[in-house]
Formats: structure tokens, sequence, C-alpha cells
């Protein structure tokens, strides 16, 4: 009897090793699957179509700069790193703020936010911000430390409060009960960061001067931002207005925001132009022919109806803003 015991016990031990051996490979699996939607909703939250859009700043700013003599590629690297980590962090903080807010709900038009949809929980995103401002000020202290080096001690104070001042910003978009994306602010801000911190800024710390043309390059990107953040707030104006984001488009209505949005692009242009001829470059012209697509795109804002149409134009005005920022830098170095 012990015998025969010991063999059935042998066999069911066996049994269940393979049981467990199957279950094992099961979870592996789906550790494996659920860390990959994970990283998939982080990459997701980063918002990585944001990026180029945030880059042309500095790229113009930068062109200006290698174009008059001024070039370091340690600022170059430092302040596109910087850049895309402000640019990160907005994005992070405007997920978490929107969430908490209940704007990002089952009634909005565009992409389900990483917040929203529960694969990221709110206490992960918080985690998420205060790490990418941490690697923002430490970014941007680099980027002080190499480019300011020369400046008067008050210029230096200056960058230091600038840089205080973009992760400030980036996470009170959204974030906070006096959030200024909720109180129709969030178009200046964009116009000050995008535009005139950005280029005025990087030059700045290539040059240590001040070249008064770079304002025009600093309206272009500036306005041609607001832009894209005019268009995504037509998309989702509806939703907006029922969760109290008042934003601009919320507070003038959908039709005097398309002529908003013209205003925004055809300024934006025109500046771009008025850089160009003050150059005494005519060649640089070429550089803006993007801008076709720009005015293709204003004339389907204008007739567009349908909010959830407004989506796939956020890519056409940022990509090209981008590709003019690109061919104009380009066009300044190797002119």
């Amino acid at each position: 009897m012990h015998i025969l015991w010991g063999v059935k016990s042998y066999h069911e031990d066996n049994q269940f090793y393979y049981v467990r051996t199957i279950l094992s490979l099961f979870n592996d699996q789906f550790r494996y699957f659920y860390n990959m939607s994970k990283s998939k909703a982080w990459i997701q939250a980063m918002r990585l179509r944001t990026l180029p859009l945030s880059l042309s700043g500095i790229l113009l700013g930068s062109g200006v700069a290698h174009y008059q003599g001024f070039w370091d590629l340690r600022i170059f690297i430092l302040a596109l790193t910087t850049t895309v980590l402000f640019q990160v962090l907005s994005n992070f903080a405007n997920d978490l703020g929107d969430s908490i807010k209940g704007t990002d709900n089952a009634q909005r038009l565009g992409p389900t936010r990483a917040v929203q949809s529960g694969k990221i929980s709110k206490k992960e995103m918080r985690t998420a911000v205060i790490l990418t401002s941490l690697l923002s000020f430490i970014s941007a202290g680099m980027l002080i430390y190499f480019g300011a080096q020369q400046m008067p001690m008050n210029i230096i104070w200056l960058y230091i409060g600038l840089a205080v001042a973009c992760v400030i910003a980036a996470i009170t978009y959204t974030v906070g009960k006096k959030a200024y994306g909720y109180h129709g602010m969030g178009d200046l801000m964009v116009l000050i960061f995008f535009g005139g911190v950005s280029v005025l800024g990087v030059y700045s710390l290539f040059a240590e001067s001040f070249f008064w043309e770079n304002i025009h390059l600093a309206i272009f990107t500036g306005l041609l931002s607001t832009a894209v953040l005019n268009l995504n707030n037509m998309r989702d104006h509806q939703n907006d207005k029922r969760s109290g984001k008042n934003t601009l488009v919320v507070k003038m209505g959908p039709n005097i925001a398309k002529f908003y949005h013209m205003l925004l692009i055809t300024i934006g242009l025109a500046s771009m132009a008025i850089f160009i001829g003050k150059l005494d470059q005519p060649q640089l012209f070429a550089c803006m022919l993007p801008g076709v697509i720009l005015l293709i795109h204003l004339y389907k804002v204008m007739k567009t109806q349908n909010p959830k149409e407004f989506d796939p134009e956020l890519k056409k005005v940022a990509l090209s803003t981008f590709a003019i920022s690109l061919f104009m830098t380009l066009g300044l170095i190797f002119i």
C-alpha cells in the first residue's frame, strides 16, 4: 500500500508540476504584455506628435545664430533636450489635470488620454510630473551653465527665472484650482513660451546679445503654435464648455474662433516673410513653400461644421510649421 501510495503521489506531483509550469508561462506572458501595454501608454502620454512644433523656435533661433557666426553644439543639444522635457512635462501635467477636473471624458472628441483610460493611475502620473520637472531643471541648469557663463549676473538670474517659469507654466496649464488653461490664458502663454522664450532665449545664449529682427520669427512660431492650440480648442469646445474649461474658443464661440484662427496663421506667415525681406536673402522665400498647406488648411477650417474634423488638421499645422522652421534653419546654415 505504501508503495502504491508513493507512486500515486509521485504522479500527482508530476501533474501539478506541469500545471504550475503552464500557469507560470501564462503569467510571464501576461506580465510581458502588461508591461508592453504600460510602455505604450507612457509613450502615448508623451504625445510625441507635439514635439516637432515645440522644437521649431529652437531651430530658428539657432539657425540665425549660426548665420551670424555664433555656434556651440553643446548649447544646441541642451536647448533641444530642455525643450523636449518641457513639452513632455506639459503633456503629462495636461493629462493629469484634465483627468482630475473631469474634462477628459467619454464625450471628448480627441484621443483617449492615459489617465482617463486607466492604463496609468493618477499617482503614477503625479510621480512622472515630478520626475520630469526635476529632469527639466537639470537640463535647463546645464544649458544656462554652458550658455550664460560670460553674461552679467542679472541676465543669468533672468534665465534661471525663465526656467522656473517654464516648469510652472507647463504644470499649471491644467493642474491646480487656478489653472490658466481653464481661464482663457492658454493662447497668450503659448505665444510667450513657444515664441519669445524659445526663439529669443536660445539666440541670446549663442550670441550673448539681442537681435531685434528675431521678433518676427518669435511671432511666427508663437502664432502658429497658438493656432494648433486654437484648433484643439475648437475641436473640444462643446465638451470644454460643459466641463467648465473656459478657453478662448468657449468665450468667443466657434465661428469667431475660425476668423481668429485665420489671423493667427496669416500674421504668422507674414512675419516670416518680413524677416526674410529684412535679411535680404530672397532665396529663403523657398523655405515658406509648406505655407501652401496652411492656406489650404485655412479654407478647410472655414467651411468645417463638424468639430471632429478639426482633429486631422492639428497635424497639418504642426508639421507645416516645423517644416518651414527646419527649411529656414537649413537655409540659414548653408546659404
